[in-house]
């Protein structure tokens, strides 16, 4: 069981969750917890015993030094944090970690559990994927509800996807059986640059969660740190004409691919956007 340290009641509390490994290409899905963890100031609550979900030959124990120069030693594990949002209406609780490697039904049961005792009434899970798209583009974020309402409020098409999912995929499959509204994320990450970061990727998930929060989240550097990612992997694909060359047929084939109307509703949403963050005064 998951024991947690002293936590007030929370105000309708949603849950943003990411984990590291197989739903992450590029760090982009942990990335926006890392990211609003810093910028909200959360703190730990609980965490999962590790000794009962991850092979230690896989995800290793590290090593290394704190403040003081004493030294240290992190096991792999998941983390619950609170945060408390600035002008926000609801209080948020992120969960980070890595994927586990084993007893998948039961740390999945047990993190539930915690969120429940927390008087969660939304989850939002995070993942990222490598997928045949240029850099030069808008990331494309997909999505998935477990109820029906929330798909058609959020404009989600279902998701069609068969074959091997991850934790992320798992937790959202319990949540709907439970009757939970859950709603997931995928960004997806040009595969041809699989190294993290990608705060390209993280900052279109960060969109996505602030829309479906209607809350103002700080950005800080990020949008800067997309730009230079994007100008660096243009620099890189300069230097190799096989790379570039396939950039082009990427760009031609999606360029090809999406409607005009597609384009249109794209434009509208990003300047919806836009005027929502200009009148929460950023």
């Amino acid at each position: 069981m998951i024991e947690l340290e002293g936590v007030p009641p929370l105000r309708d509390p949603v849950v943003i969750a990411a984990f590291e490994g197989w739903n992450d290409a590029a760090e982009s899905a942990s990335g926006v917890i890392a990211h609003l963890t810093e910028a909200w100031n959360a703190r730990v609550v609980a965490a999962v015993d590790p000794e009962d979900f991850y092979d230690y030959q896989v995800n290793r124990p590290l090593v290394g030094s704190d403040e003081q120069g004493m030294r240290t030693l992190t096991w792999p594990g998941t983390q619950i944090l609170v945060a408390h949002p600035p002008n926000g209406h609801r209080d948020v609780i992120l969960v980070r970690g890595l994927e586990p490697s084993m007893r998948w039904r039961q740390f999945t049961a047990e993190v539930l559990a915690t969120l429940d005792d927390l008087g969660a009434t939304l989850v939002v899970t995070l993942g990222a994927l490598l997928a045949e798209m240029p850099h030069t583009r808008p990331i494309q974020v997909s999505g998935t509800a477990t109820e029906a309402n929330l798909e058609d409020r959020l404009k989600l098409e279902p998701s069609t996807y068969e074959g091997p999912t991850g934790i992320v995929g798992v937790l959202l499959d319990a949540c709907g059986r439970l009757d939970i509204p859950a709603v997931s994320f995928w960004a997806a990450v040009p595969h041809y640059l699989p190294q993290p970061p990608c705060p390209k990727a993280t900052l279109a998930l960060l969109e996505q969660v602030e829309d479906l929060l209607d809350l103002k989240i700080p950005f800080g550097d990020l949008a800067e740190d997309a730009r230079a990612w994007e100008r660096g992997v243009a620099e890189l694909a300069e230097e190799d004409e096989d790379v570039a060359e396939y950039v082009r047929m990427l760009e031609q084939n999606q360029d090809t691919a999406e409607l005009p109307e597609a384009s249109g509703e794209a434009i509208a949403r990003e300047f919806e956007r836009y005027l929502k963050r200009r009148d929460k005064g950023e």
